[in-house]
């Protein structure tokens, strides 16, 4: 269940990224937290299959299983720039997909119980996947400029 309301949140996360980045005509960006929206609701119908839950009778884990505010491979919103470029997209990605990697290789070394961890191996088994495949996105983005962030004409408050 903890797995299930992770991959959940990533969903969750990802998608509201893709929407912050569509509100600053940001659509390359978003694009790419749209992509990986979809891996994690894959993996959501995954675990529901595997399982054989219903999505709408498996519930979230009343107790967090982590140790962070939120689950291992959301995307923390404060990390967010509205001027963000895919590479910075894909940085955030990875350090994600590699707490959830991390997430389910201690699920494997410390469950009793031999089909959870099966499961917990295959977990992170696609979650290394996830790694490589964005470390292959990385490798054919450009680097950003140095001054990336620079706005000439940066959003105001107003009250």
């Amino acid at each position: 269940m903890h797995a299930l309301a992770m991959e959940r949140e990533a969903v969750s996360r990802y998608n509201e990224l893709a929407d912050m980045m569509e509100v600053h005509n940001n659509a390359e960006v978003a694009e790419m937290f749209r992509k990986m929206a979809g891996y994690e609701a894959h993996h959501v119908a995954r675990i529901l299959a595997d399982m054989g839950w219903s999505e709408d009778t498996a519930a979230s884990p009343k107790v967090s299983a982590w140790v962070a505010l939120e689950a291992p491979e959301s995307v923390p919103i404060d990390e967010m720039h509205y001027l963000m470029q895919p590479y910075h997209a894909l940085e955030l990605a990875l350090a994600a997909e590699e707490r959830a990697q991390a997430f389910f290789e201690e699920i494997v070394r410390q469950s009793p119980s031999d089909a959870v961890r099966e499961a917990a191996e295959e977990m992170r088994d696609e979650e290394i996947e996830h790694v490589a495949l964005i470390h292959a996105w990385m490798a054919k983005v450009p680097h950003p400029d140095p001054n990336w962030s620079h706005d000439p004409d940066p959003p105001r408050l107003v009250d």
